[in-house]
């Protein structure tokens, strides 16, 4: 079971030079080893890109991807690893949808592909990533 970050899915979306290849095979991949998923706080985040809900649900379900709710526990969990990062001085704006979606994957025992994974190793060190060596770069065309 994957849990798919936003950024992932919005390589494809855009078609980041940069990602968008990456992206693919590491959803490939992913999809090979069980059920990709995603939340409603990744789903409201790619719905930026789209001006119709249809279109949004005809990518996830292209994409293979199938939308689950957050259980109670990992909605509790982001508030509790949020108040941690706020003592530890963290900014109030912008990072609440990673510790939703940090939560998630860490109450449901998923993997988590993502791009962004300092916030993830930080603040949800048990989580599997499937993310990029930051070291290598896609080649740009």
């Amino acid at each position: 079971m994957t849990l798919v970050d936003t950024n992932v899915l919005l390589d494809l979306v855009t078609d980041d030079p940069e990602w968008c290849q990456w992206s693919i095979e590491q959803l490939e991949a992913a999809a090979l080893r069980g059920p990709l998923f995603i939340n409603d706080i990744v789903y409201a985040g790619l719905s930026v890109r789209y001006d119709r809900i249809e279109r949004l649900d005809t990518f996830v379900e292209e994409a293979g991807l199938k939308r689950v709710p957050m259980p109670e526990a990992a909605l509790f969990l982001t508030g509790q690893v949020f108040a941690k990062y706020r003592k530890a001085g963290g900014l109030r704006t912008g990072v609440l949808p990673d510790f939703f979606i940090g939560a998630h994957a860490a109450v449901g025992g998923m993997e988590l592909l993502t791009r962004d994974v300092a916030r993830y190793r930080t603040y949800f060190p048990r989580i599997a990533l499937i993310a990029p060596d930051r070291r290598e770069r896609a080649p740009r065309s």
